[in-house]
């Protein structure tokens, strides 16, 4: 009798550290997390997020990596397969569905803005955005206002997405995280040292630490639990998709730990890159999203070795949005293959429907908005939110315990608590909020 093939796993434990980290990381820690904090008045803000990743986004990230882990094939399957074993109903499985059709939504839009980045590497190597405050602003409205130019860039990284993720889970994935990651790495720690020369450090630093709990509004609190949710990829398939690849019987504990623990940093060096030379060049901290491609731009216009850093950090932004990217059609594609066909044109066909998506987000704005507000405000908190539930109430608790890799004791007893009765409350605060 013939031996089914052994699943397909990630080459070590610490490639799918850096699969799941790219994941995380991506423009919600370059882009957003930098302006929100800004807009929100700094250190009160990013006490409440890191509160938020610890309570809500790591007992979340736990589960989504014990259900991919358990069901060994892409998030659809996995669920109706976990639901079977539970003896629940099989229409589980849909929570695994709607977060692959929330990970090539975003697709549709992430996308863009990845191409806006692209842009900037261009026009940073070649000083085309300008010099000045007014040509670097004008700059940026003629790229939004521009349908062509915007179309060549987006065609240009859904391509690089595309390749990558044909390429295979290991060949393709995992090779990818383990170039791109590293050099994140590398060229973040390039920028922070250039901000603590160059900028104003200390200026930066107490904006994101000193915590004055007077300009923490209510709603100020929902966009920190909102983002730490987004920023970890949750809810959309992709940690699901890539926990189902997931080697050996490692504790998931200690690697989401581990995830969680380089996605906040990476975040907090965001902001200690940005806000140093913000405050050096007397801009505004709460720009909102023009604080990348407005703000900054004109900090390094105005600063010595500015040309080259400000390359480097568009690249910076651009291997994020990759290693990001990535993860968001890998559901969809392992259900594909699941259906019988082959990665290459799973991939083609998914990145196709994402790169059309792409081009009524460029033409039409109101299609751009929707998909961002239906995804980060409905789809994905409805996808955690379901993932908890069936993890912690459906799911058999000695099966979870087996999968967790803990040893059982306080670590799992509070993991369980958590994500039972605080993570759901907390998701679904979010959720209503987004409707009032």
């Amino acid at each position: 009798m013939a031996q089914s093939p052994a699943p397909i796993t990630w080459n070590s434990r610490l490639t799918f550290i850096l699969a799941a980290t790219g994941s995380a990381v991506g423009l919600g820690n370059i882009w957003k997390f930098p302006y929100i904090t800004g807009e929100n008045g700094g250190g009160a803000f990013v006490l409440v997020y890191l509160a938020c990743i610890l309570l809500i986004g790591i007992p979340v990230m736990i589960a989504e990596i014990m259900a991919g882990r358990a069901g060994r094939t892409d998030p659809a399957h996995s669920m109706a397969a976990l639901a079977r074993e539970s003896k629940a109903t099989p229409a589980w499985g849909l929570i695994g569905g709607l977060g692959m059709l929330a990970g090539l939504m975003i697709m549709m839009f992430y996308s863009v803005v990845a191409g806006w980045a692209l842009d900037y590497v261009w026009q940073s190597i070649t000083g085309g955005y300008g010099d000045s405050a007014e040509s670097i602003e004008a700059h940026f409205n003629t790229l939004l206002s521009s349908d062509s130019q915007q179309l060549l860039w987006h065609t240009l990284f859904a391509a690089i997405t595309a390749a990558v993720v044909a390429a295979g889970v290991t060949r393709g994935i995992g090779r990818a995280v383990d170039i791109l990651m590293p050099t994140l790495l590398l060229f973040m720690v390039m920028l922070v040292v250039y901000a603590f020369v160059k900028g104003d450090f200390a200026a930066g630093m107490h904006f994101m630490f000193d915590a004055d709990f007077s300009k923490l509004s209510g709603e100020a609190i929902l966009v920190a639990m909102g983002h730490a949710f987004f920023t970890l990829s949750l809810g959309m398939g992709a940690i699901m998709a890539y926990g189902a690849y997931f080697p050996g019987h490692a504790s998931i504990g200690k690697t989401v730990l581990a995830i969680a623990a380089m996605d906040t940093v990476i975040a907090l060096m965001a902001g200690a890159a940005m806000f140093p030379l913000v405050f050096a060049n007397d801009l505004t901290p709460g720009q909102g999203p023009g604080l990348m491609f407005v703000t900054l731009p004109i900090a390094f216009s105005q600063i010595e070795g500015g040309a080259f850093f400000g390359s480097i950090f568009f690249i910076l932004v651009s291997i994020a949005a990759l290693s990001s990217s990535i993860s968001l059609i890998e559901p969809g594609v392992a259900w594909m293959e699941k259906r019988g066909l082959k990665r290459p044109i799973a991939t083609l066909m998914l990145a196709g429907v994402a790169w059309v998506g792409g081009y009524f987000s460029i033409h039409y704005g109101a299609v751009f908005n929707a998909l961002d507000y239906i995804t980060a405000n409905i789809m994905l908190p409805l996808g955690g939110l379901f993932i908890a539930l069936f993890v912690g109430w459906v799911m058999p608790a000695q099966r979870t315990l087996y999968e967790s890799g803990m040893a059982g004791g306080p670590a799992y007893r509070s993991w369980r608590f958590v994500l039972r009765y605080i993570a759901p409350i907390g998701i679904l605060v979010v959720f209503i909020n987004s409707f009032l």
